[in-house]
This record gives structure tokens, sequence and C-alpha cells, in this order.
């Protein structure tokens, strides 16, 4: 599939909202950008997440040609999704690109697409494919990368699992590339600099304890899920003195209040601010444990050869399972405790989540989509798959 006429240059819109997109598309844009002759590249953030959003960009030394600052004070998925859809119009109506690229599952990403859609501008969907086949979990998540899957033109599946699932839904095959993941992209990009960009911040505190790092924060989890999964740190923490438990703790209200009121003060907890991402890479290559409901994660973590413990029930990233890296775990309190436990008393099975090969890349997906995406308007570019050498040193799955 070709997408119009040969161009001699083209423009390529890539929109971002949250923390999330911008890691796993900073990659993307700076391949984009090293061939400036021939893509000029034009970057949109809707503001859905702006701070953490941001911070990701300026550790890439990237900033955002637009801003649509979306994010209003207790605004519903409805108010997200008209704001974006409408500030995104009217940026297209502006720039006229003749491609937009979006990334995974956001509202942002689907809201996005739509808008393109219907200036009939073809849409790129980075880490395309990936499913849990339940329509609310996680949510909106799941809908959002369904949405995209049936307006995009291009599929950049991260793995060849993702590339079935689009199969089974109609996607032709010959819009379907198999890239791997830009997280492992980005990563190679962050360890390879780590000194620089955060030379300490593993706390003092630490002396020799074993680090469990734990994000939580999805919306499925609001209410008892999220009190499910702080009971189990209580646990934890009163039960072994071996351990330290640090929290950066997502600013939304519906997380805060739990955990505050369940974790403040009790010992070896550490609840800290949101964390720029540079720093919790950092955290998480100290971490012995990463303990987490979010998706990224899930991918992060064999990529730096540590083992996931997912507090969800399904997982739209099965492969990380199947190769032995994360192990699903719920949010039931005594499942987490147990499974905790385990890893930390059983060098064996650590030692068996920690050596899997990571089914997610060798950390050249960026240039695999730019050469892609370049080739379906007819323009030759040079080889890209040597972008894990110019992003880091040597994919962090191998260090």
């Amino acid at each position: 599939m070709s997408i119009g006429r040969s161009h001699k240059q083209i423009k390529v819109l890539v929109a971002l909202g949250t923390r999330p997109e911008a890691i796993k598309l900073a990659p993307v844009i700076m391949e984009l950008r090293r061939h400036k002759d021939r893509i000029q590249t034009v970057v949109c953030a809707t503001g859905q997440h702006r701070e953490m959003m941001q911070q990701v960009l300026n550790a890439f030394g990237l900033q955002p040609d637009f801003d649509l600052n979306v994010m209003k004070t207790n605004q519903s998925l409805a108010d997200v999704t008209c704001a974006v859809l409408a500030g995104m119009d009217s940026v297209l109506e502006r720039e006229k690109p003749d491609m937009m690229l979006v990334q995974g599952d956001t509202t942002t990403t689907m809201a996005a697409s739509l808008a393109a859609f219907y200036r009939r501008i073809p849409v790129g969907h980075v880490e395309a494919g990936l499913r849990t086949g339940d329509r609310y979990n996680p949510f909106p998540e799941e809908i959002n990368r369904c949405l995209t899957t049936h307006i995009a033109d291009c599929h950049f599946a991260p793995t060849e699992l993702s590339r079935k699932n689009l199969l089974r839904e109609g996607v032709s095959d010959d819009q379907i590339l198999v890239t791997g993941n830009t997280v492992v992209d980005a990563l190679n990009y962050i360890v390879a600099n780590l000194q620089a960009l955060a030379p300490q911040v593993v706390p003092e505190v630490l002396d020799g304890k074993h680090l469990i790092l734990v994000t939580a924060h999805r919306r499925e989890s609001f209410g008892s899920g999220i009190r499910q999964i702080c009971e189990a740190l209580r646990r934890l923490s009163l039960s072994r003195s071996d351990i330290l438990i640090i929290y950066p703790v997502h600013l939304n209200p519906n997380v805060q209040e739990p955990v505050r009121t369940i974790l403040e003060g009790v010992p070896n907890v550490l609840l800290l601010e949101p964390m720029d991402y540079v720093s919790f890479v950092a955290l998480m290559k100290r971490a012995d444990i990463l303990l987490t409901d979010s998706g990224g994660m899930q991918e992060e973590g064999p990529s730096l050869r540590k083992p996931v413990l997912v507090m969800r029930s399904v997982s739209e990233r099965p492969e990380v399972i199947m190769a032995g890296a994360a192990s699903l775990v719920g949010t039931d309190p005594e499942t987490i405790v147990t499974s905790v436990n385990r890893l930390l008393d059983d060098a064996e099975l650590y030692r068996d989540m920690t050596s899997c090969e990571n089914p997610l890349g060798d950390g050249a997906a960026a240039g695999r989509i730019v050469r892609f995406l370049a080739g379906k308007f007819g323009i030759d570019i040079p080889d890209l798959t040597a972008a894990a050498s110019r992003l880091g040193t040597n994919p962090v799955a191998l260090n």
C-alpha cells in the first residue's frame, strides 16, 4: 500500500499528550528530524498530562510546536475527547500535514486520529495491535486502541503477536510492520546518558535493603483495587525489615486519598511525588522488584532485566507474561504479598524472571518506522535499523 503520490518532502505531524506517549514517540521524533531535508516534523502536544509529558520531552531535548492545553480540573473523558478533537482540527487545518503519527491507547491517540480522519489525513499508529479482549479492562484504553486501529492507515506493531491481532481484525498485511517496541529505543538513550541526566536519585535510606518500586494509578483500580494494593504494601512493610517500598504517588485524588490514608507513616514505605522519567529509570535500574498496574513498566522491566509483578487481572502484553519476565498477581492483598515474598526468597525463581530474552525487540524500532513511513510516500531514505547504536551504546536488554 502506498499513500498518495511520491513526494520530495513530506510533513509529518506527531500528536502526543501523556508521559507514555512522549517516552515512546521521542525516539521516532528524533529519527524523523534526522531526515529534515525529506521530512518536516511538527509536534503537537494536547496537554492531557502536561507536566509529566514535558519532563520526558526535556530529557530527549524536544519541545512541542503546538500545545492544545486541554486539561481542566475534574473534566470527564468526554470533555478530554471533545477538547482534543476540536484543538487538533485547528492545528491540522493550519499545518495540512501529509501524515499524522499517534502512539498507543490514550484519549489523545483516539481523538487525534479521528480529527485526522475527518480531514482525510493518513494516520500511522505506533504500538498498534495490543489487545486484552476485555473492552472495560484497561478502561478506556482497550477501546481507544481498537478505534484507532480502524482509523489508521499504517500499523506499527511491536511484536508478531500484535500483528496477528491486527490481521484477525481485518487489517491488511501490507499495512502492518513489526518494529519492536520503541520503549526499548527510549531506554537505550536514557540509560546511555543516565549519569549525566540523573547522577544520584536512589535514597540513602535504602541502606542495603531490597527495593520494591511501585506504581498503581489505573482508572479501573480506583476504589477497592487501590485500597487492596495499599493494604498489601502495608502488610509487606510490617512483615519484612529487609525491604524498602518506594511509591511515587499519582496526583489524581482517587489515588492520593487511599494511598495517604493507608500508607502515610508506615515503616519501610517511602511515598514520593511523581518523578521525572529519567529519575524513574534510575530507580528501576536499582530496584529488585517492579510492582505495578501500568502498561509501560511491563515493557521497561524486561528491558532492564527486572521482574515485574502486574497488579491487574489481564494484560495486553502477553508476550512479557509468556516469556516469564512478568506475572499477573491481581489486586488481592494475599496474592501480592505471597508473590513478592516468593521472589525475594527464591533465588532460582528470581533468576528465571530476570534472564528471559526480551520479547520487545532490539532498540531499532524508530528507524524501521520512519523508513516504512517514508517509503509509503515514495521517499527513499537510508536504512535506519542501526538506531540502537545511535540512541544508546547497546540494547539495554543485553546489559
